[in-house]
């Protein structure tokens, strides 16, 4: 996809989004319909989803795709790395990241983005993709401002995600 058909993709996406959150709040029914919809407008994920901190570690949310990790650790695989530094990590390919955690053997790349509100630690927004380095900078830039809007429009119930950083 080229580069001007991939931000007139993204735009649409995030009206979709939300339209989506428009009359609705609630965090489970906010990441399911996210999670699917990113699923339909990135038909090479293999994975789309969340995962949520509880506190101590990442726990599997809503997501569309193959059976999943359940369990992750603050700083173990991209997941945990992303959640620990509170920054988005692209992955172009994780048979060779060195902290990768193999769930899926379909999955040759990911984008991880954490998901944070008001200092707290919610969870992180999971992407794998079917392809070597599928994600890119307007990948990056538009899928931070869709996690923005998503925890922006959710009411969150913090105590859910333990103590604030």
């Amino acid at each position: 996809m080229k580069d001007s058909e991939k931000y007139v993709h993204y735009d649409l996406l995030l009206l979709q989004l939300e339209a989506l959150l428009e009359d609705e709040t609630n965090p489970l029914s906010n990441l399911s319909n996210a999670s699917a919809l990113l699923k339909q407008a990135l038909p090479r994920s293999v994975f789309a989803g969340f995962y949520l901190f509880d506190g101590k570690e990442l726990i599997l949310g809503p997501f569309q795709g193959g059976v999943s990790c359940v369990h992750i650790p603050l700083g173990k695989g991209v997941c945990g790395e992303s959640a620990l530094k509170r920054e988005t990590l692209v992955v172009d390919d994780v048979t060779i990241h060195p902290n990768y955690i193999a769930c899926d053997a379909a999955a040759m790349s990911e984008i991880v983005i954490p998901m944070v509100k008001d200092g707290y630690l919610l969870g992180v927004l999971d992407l794998d993709s079917a392809f070597k380095a599928d994600y890119d900078a307007i990948d990056r830039d538009y899928l931070e401002r869709f996690v923005t809007l998503l925890v922006d429009k959710t009411v969150w119930d913090f105590k859910m995600f333990g103590e604030k950083a």
